[in-house]
């Protein structure tokens, strides 16, 4: 139904798609997991120098699962959520112990690693491997909300109902399916954007139903929007991961007590910052956990 859509998408991509480190022709199963995990809630400009750094580092599984977590965490740096490097970490020692150093290539499989939620898992099944298998985000959910469905904008996350619109646009060729998966993704990137999609450059203009329709408003339910970075817990938490990658000794509470003017909140950042454990507290003071 939408194929000349699809044909387009894909002859766009294949000429137009950024060049992002993890797309490379010799990139690896383990690259692709690798970038997955730091592009969660994180803007690919921040991501592409983390990862090359990374990937230089530790190449494979086998290298990262070598070395303690905490430098998986100290290496993570700015990115954020730093609890993705414990979990990247545990799903290389995962890989090592239970695969043999391979990722695996079957979706239940790569569900079971630390870390890996039904999104990851079907990105590196796809990207990774070949397979035919939807993998939607939220500039995939746009793209279709626009172009295939004629709204402004998409409503609220609904897996099954995500995954059933992206199964729908995906042909039967499976190195084709992955290139739509791709390109679709591409597209609400860099075109199709939330806030100012540059229509006037979309390559399916054409195909588009919202276009067609006259650009009519969004009306539809409206997702909960998060609460504001600035002066949170978790801005706080970053702060003390922060002094904690940066020295090579324990660091007591007294000494991070500058770091933050509110001494209840950076208590409570601290506190749960051990229980997730992602810093361990010992006699000498704080540190990252290994």
């Amino acid at each position: 139904m939408h194929s000349d859509l699809v044909a387009t998408l894909v002859r766009w991509y294949e000429e137009e798609a950024r060049e992002l480190p993890w797309r490379r022709a010799d990139r690896t199963p383990w690259s692709v997991l690798v970038s997955e995990f730091m592009l969660q809630q994180t803007q690919v400009s921040r991501v592409a120098p983390a990862f090359e750094e990374w990937m230089r580092r530790w190449p494979t599984p086998a290298a990262l699962a070598a070395e303690p977590a905490s430098e998986a965490v100290r290496a993570w740096g700015g990115l954020g959520y730093p609890r993705r490097a414990r979990w990247l970490h545990g799903a290389a020692a995962r890989i090592v112990e239970e695969h043999g150093g391979e990722v695996p290539s079957d979706v239940d499989a790569l569900l079971a690693l630390p870390g890996v939620g039904p999104y990851t898992a079907r990105a590196v099944a796809a990207f990774a491997f070949g397979s035919r298998v939807p993998v939607v985000d939220t500039n995939t959910r746009r793209v279709i909300a626009r172009a295939v469905d004629g709204n402004g904008d998409a409503a609220p996350p609904s897996t099954r109902r995500d995954l059933a619109a992206m199964e729908r646009l995906l042909p039967a060729d499976t190195r084709v399916a992955q290139l739509v998966n791709a390109a679709t993704m591409e597209l609400g990137a860099v075109v199709c954007t939330a806030r100012a999609p540059r229509c006037e450059a979309c390559p399916v203009a054409v195909h588009c139903a919202w276009r067609s329709a006259g650009y009519p408003a969004y009306e539809g339910p409206r997702r909960r929007v998060q609460a504001t970075f600035a002066g949170s817990d978790r801005q706080v938490r970053g702060i003390v991961m922060r002094e904690l990658r940066a020295a090579h000794r324990p660091v007591t509470r007294g000494e991070l007590a500058p770091a933050w003017a509110d001494a209840a909140q950076l208590e409570r950042a601290i506190d749960t910052l051990v229980a997730d454990g992602l810093a361990a507290e010992g006699a000498e003071g704080l540190a990252l956990a290994e």
